[in-house]
């Protein structure tokens, strides 16, 4: 069954909702999956979205160079399909022709019949004139890497000379991580069998549930996905559960758990926990981390709260606690592009109050001898090694344990901080907390 729009079409309406600031990419796809039966439909959304996305501060550009003048803002859905339609061009993606004229038919198929020769003068403008154009880009950092100005700074600020390839990084494709689940499947097993697939996956020293696949594919269509046998979660993350070091009997808490990867990663590895509860604060991601568990056959007791205000298990003491605390994201920008469109430096401020409330919440529970994983997908030193530094300043009983592995990042005061493509990983800081002797 075709969907009601054409793919060019869709994409132009995600790309115009994402740079209106509206809703995420991830959740974007979520609907449009909905729409698109075929494999080869969804994957050609997200090879359009992908591409205009690590290139879009260059794209508004051209764009600008080539419009006579702008748009109004009714027609933003028409200046994305711009945006996609030069992404397109420029990078191959389809030939040329049939993105030009694909283009035109989805501006009629966006209702925007009178524009439909703009965009086709203008995709046809940028194949004649385009090194000439490419030539002419102002040299400004934003147009040169692809980020916004604000977080150029800072990763400027943190990393110095290493702030150019956190960007760089940040625009390549990543690799694709699958995580075993070990209740379903051995490691090696899932090696073979996607061997025979002629699918090549890497092991990975230091990750027991690891493989990697070097390109990205629709892992929804490899063999043993729908029956559980493994889930998609990069190397960086599946760490937390190794400096976890789970042991039966005991109670763990999974402070900020939804998606629910981690989550489900700790009930993989542990089958003979005494507790396994996983918090969120809200609840429609805390339903998706319940589905998600049900496909991997594993059960945790689950809540939607905010463990600021209330302790749901305030008479219990854990002996593991992971807090993946909600963060800037600037970790994980190949993977999640829209993070440079979305995000802002004045959200800085209160994703460092959230981190320090969560931290001063969750010691307390903290049993005796017990460990606190800190984790965030960002490489702002303000919300990774200066909070754990803010943190044990207020709580002289705490100390930060060195815990986390030599091969993983970089060292810092108080963890370790891996930059986005170091070990094939996304970029990632960890700090494990526990009581001062």
């Amino acid at each position: 069954m075709k969907p009601a729009l054409p793919i060019r079409a869709l994409a132009a309406r995600a790309l115009a909702n994402l740079r209106r600031g509206g809703a995420s990419l991830t959740d974007l796809l979520a609907e449009s999956d909905l729409l698109l039966v075929d494999a080869r439909d969804r994957a050609q959304l997200r090879a359009i979205l992908y591409a205009s996305l690590r290139g879009i501060f260059r794209y508004e550009a051209l764009l600008r160079m080539l419009l006579a003048k702008p748009l109004p803002r009714r027609h933003d859905a028409v200046e994305a399909l711009l945006i996609n339609g030069l992404a397109q061009l420029e990078l191959g993606i389809d030939a040329a022709y049939a993105v030009v004229d694909a283009s035109v038919a989805a501006a009629r198929a966006l209702g925007e019949t009178n524009l439909a020769g703009l965009v086709n003068a203008v995709l046809r403008r940028f194949q004649r004139e385009r090194e000439a154009l490419l030539q002419a880009l102002p040299a400004t950092p934003e147009i040169a890497h692809n980020h916004p100005s604000w977080m150029l700074r800072r990763f400027e600020r943190d990393w110095g000379e290493a702030a150019v390839a956190i960007a760089a990084a940040n625009n390549r494709p990543a690799p694709t991580w699958l995580r075993v689940n070990r209740r379903q499947a051995s490691r090696e097993r899932l090696q073979e069998l996607l061997a025979a697939h002629a699918i090549e996956a890497q092991l990975q020293p230091g990750l027991e549930d690891a493989l990697r696949i070097e390109h990205g594919i629709d892992v929804t269509q490899l063999p043993g996905f729908a029956e559980g046998q493994f889930s998609v979660q990069d190397g960086a993350a599946q760490l937390a559960v190794e400096l976890l070091d789970l042991a039966p009997g005991q109670s763990v808490l999974d402070a900020c758990c939804a998606p629910g990867g981690k989550l489900a990663h700790i009930a993989e590895r542990e089958p003979a926990l005494a507790l396994l509860a996983g918090v969120d604060i809200d609840p429609v991601r805390v339903e998706r981390t319940r589905q998600g568990l049900q496909r991997l056959h594993l059960q945790a007791d689950l809540a939607a709260a905010d463990l600021r205000g209330r302790h749901l298990h305030s008479t219990r003491r854990f002996e593991r606690i992971l807090l993946d605390a909600p963060c800037s994201g600037t970790g994980v920008i190949r993977r999640h592009p829209d993070i440079r469109l979305l995000r802002r430096d004045s959200d800085i401020a209160a994703l460092q109050r959230a981190q320090g409330e969560l931290l001063d919440a969750l010691w307390p529970l903290l049993a005796p001898g017990g460990r606190l994983v800190y984790a965030t997908c960002s490489v702002l030193a303000d919300e990774n090694d200066g909070q754990v530094a803010a943190f044990l300043e207020r709580r002289r009983d705490a100390v930060a344990l060195d815990l986390v592995p030599q091969w993983f990042g970089r060292a810092q005061r108080h963890g370790r901080q891996n930059l986005p493509g170091e070990n094939g990983c996304d970029g990632f800081y960890y700090a494990v907390l526990g009581h001062r002797a």
